[in-house]
């Protein structure tokens, strides 16, 4: 057994990495990041080249890079939520600053700016990591296989030598366990940016030990960024011309909904600038019936202005999870945008998301051969387990004593590193 145990929960929106020593206690690594020192790194990357000196590249990670952006938003490029398509096999490669990158440099890129960033925490790795992985990757016909793949290329350059991929929810429970006195059945819920995932494990004291045994799991390839996702869709997307029309050779014309199926996607926003969409989208200008709109969507795209749209987004997700109306207000440059909009109103919109989630809940229960009154305990963790719609769904379920959740963003990481202490970690974790 490895004198040092290393977990990592690369999230869509955040990563997390947690380090257990021979005492068995779990210790979150730290960054001094520029608005004060964090744990929760976010996953995110930023490219910046100077006209005059292109071959002056500079890559950053993290807060960094949203320090980057926010410095030089026209000539920065900055990437989020890339996880989103790591099992995507139509995603091969992107041009950035007159440069190839597949998946697995944007994250061996994003990877050893964490690591440089975390200094002497990270300087000596030991030669074994667990790697948290969804039960379902995000978006259409994910890949598993080829996710895997990316993910062993991307940490073997960080140095690696044995990669062991564990559920994001087996290290949620790994870390709830620490709290049970007495044997118990738990579900674990992890809801993070672009997945749901669900697992049921069994709990138990021999000799003083606490022993694990998996019963069931499932999962779903929607979370926080779909979330996301309906709210642009209903107060953005519409100013920025969807639903509106354009003339062309005398007929009037939808304009096409696919520019805004990928601009409400944030992995999918910064590939936009350079794409075959964009170029169309600058035509539809001459020819839309309501030109002032595209040019909205062209402002945001052309000035960068994604990563203002995503705060905007997330402010009115964190009001409405306290609150029963929130004000959403998106306002640069040119554009403006104002609604408010209560709670009821956006769980209609998210209604097609929370029945998926649902559905994977109902899964999990019928994948470990047990009902509601079978489970002895609830842990639900990630951002977007604060949502109340989302907790809804298990207070359906369970009792309400049954139900527990906290440590949004460290569980995962902290139990993947107290799973390296096992000492049979065969029945937990796989090899890349």
């Amino acid at each position: 057994m490895t004198e040092l145990s290393i977990g990592f929960d690369f999230g869509t929106t955040n990563t997390v990495v947690a380090l257990a020593g021979g005492n068995g206690a779990a210790e979150l690594v730290r960054f001094p990041a520029p608005e004060g020192e964090l744990f929760a790194f976010r996953s995110a990357l930023s490219f910046y080249a100077p006209p005059e000196r292109p071959s002056d590249r500079t890559v950053e990670a993290g807060p960094w890079a949203i320090e980057a952006y926010a410095e030089d938003p026209l000539e920065t490029r900055f990437i989020q939520s890339f996880k989103s398509f790591a099992a995507s096999a139509n995603f091969t490669e992107t041009q950035i600053l007159g440069r190839r990158y597949v998946f697995e440099d944007l994250l061996s890129a994003f990877l050893l700016k964490l690591r440089d960033h975390a200094g002497s925490a990270l300087a000596r790795l030991p030669p074994r990591v667990i790697v948290g992985r969804p039960v379902v990757f995000a978006g259409a016909s994910p890949d598993e296989a080829l996710a895997l793949a990316r993910y062993r290329t991307a940490f073997e350059r960080l140095g690696f030598s044995e990669i062991l991929y564990a559920y994001e929810p087996v290290g949620a429970a790994f870390f709830f366990a620490r709290t049970l006195d007495h044997d118990a059945t738990v579900l674990v819920g992890d809801f993070g940016g672009g997945t749901s995932d669900f697992s049921i494990i069994r709990f138990t004291r021999q000799d003083g030990e606490m022993r694990a045994q998996p019963l069931g799991r499932s999962g779903v390839g929607v979370a926080g960024d779909a979330f996301d996702y309906r709210i642009i869709d209903h107060l953005v997307s519409p100013a920025l011309g969807k639903g509106s029309t354009y003339t062309s050779f005398g007929k009037t014309l939808p304009i096409p909904n696919r520019y805004y199926s990928a601009f409400a996607r944030w992995d999918q926003l910064a590939l936009m600038r350079a794409s075959r969409d964009m170029r169309e989208i600058r035509k539809l200008v001459r020819e839309a019936d309501e030109p002032e709109k595209i040019g909205r969507l062209i402002e945001i795209l052309d000035e960068n202005h994604g990563y203002r749209l995503y705060r905007a987004v997330s402010r009115l997700k964190e009001t409405l999870s306290e609150r029963e109306a929130a004000e959403f207000r998106f306002e640069v440059g040119d554009i403006s945008i104002v609604a408010e909009v209560a709670r009821n109103q956006f769980e209609a919109w998210i209604a097609p998301e929370l029945a998926q989630i649902e559905a994977a809940v109902d899964r999990a229960l019928a994948d470990a051969g047990l009902g509601a009154d079978g489970i002895d305990r609830v842990f639900l963790t990630g951002g977007s387990s604060l949502t109340p719609a989302v907790r809804e769904i298990f207070r359906r379920r369970f009792p309400a004593e049954k139900i527990e959740r906290g440590a949004e963003l460290e569980s995962i990481a902290s139990g993947l590193a107290l799973m390296g202490r096992e000492r049979d970690l065969s029945a937990w974790a796989q090899p890349a």
